[in-house]
Order: structure tokens, then C-alpha cells, then sequence
């Protein structure tokens, strides 16, 4: 068995879309529209073949989103390497994100920093 896909509501998908591709690669499908309802929706394709689903639609509720709040926490992402995590953080610091931990090495050996990067939402970097 395998995860099909992860899929996220966002209020700004273009802007969203564009951080996946510039920062971790990601290829959009063509966007897919429902006039009826207005909802829209990009599936983003990843190296390894993981897929995220980023969606929109005129009502949504836009929730606080606290860092230790229960439910999914953050999308973790390997890049390849420590240096490939020490650069990336850095470009993303550099352009206006906030970085919450690291990068380090956490007690159970992985190298990561967090990184709250779309709409409130964490994003780990990892190697």
C-alpha cells in the first residue's frame, strides 16, 4: 500500500503553486476547474513520483493554525542533503519565511529545519 496523494485547501493557489515549483521542484498538472462550483485544483507532481493535491473554492474557513494543534503538522520534504537543507533554509529565510527550528540534527537523527512557508502551514526539509 502507498499514499495516493496528500491534498491541502489554500486561499491563494497560484502563490502556492509557485512556492512547490520553485522550492521543491514540483510539476503542476493543468488546472482543473468545476464552473459550476468554482472549486479549482492543481495536482503536484514531485521527483519521486509523490503527489500533493493544493485546492481552492470561494468558501472555505480559514482557521488559526497554531504549531501544536492536533491533525497534520507539516509535509516533510528530502532533499538530498545536509547542504541541500542548509541552502534551501537559508534561501527561504532569505525570502521572507520564518524558520522555526534548525536546521539540525534532532534526537532521532534526522537532519531538518521547519519552515512555516504556505498560509500558516509548516513545511520540514530534510535530507
Amino acid at each position: 500500500m502507498k499514499i495516493e496523494h496528500v491534498a491541502m485547501y489554500v486561499n491563494d493557489l497560484e502563490n502556492v503553486k509557485q512556492f512547490f515549483e520553485r522550492y521543491l521542484g514540483a510539476v503542476a498538472n493543468t488546472m482543473y476547474h468545476n464552473k459550476t462550483t468554482d472549486f479549482k485544483s492543481y495536482f503536484l507532481t514531485f521527483d519521486d513520483g509523490a503527489r500533493l493535491e493544493i485546492m481552492n473554492k470561494p468558501v472555505m474557513d480559514d482557521l488559526e493554525k497554531p504549531l501544536g494543534r492536533t491533525g497534520f503538522i507539516h509535509i516533510a520534504f528530502s532533499v538530498g542533503s545536509k547542504e541541500r537543507v542548509d541552502l534551501l533554509t537559508e534561501q527561504l529565510k532569505k525570502d521572507g519565511y520564518t524558520v522555526v527550528s534548525g536546521p539540525r540534527t534532532t534526537g532521532d537523527g534526522y537532519y531538518e529545519a521547519c519552515i512555516v512557508a504556505i498560509e500558516g502551514n509548516q513545511i520540514e526539509l530534510t535530507v
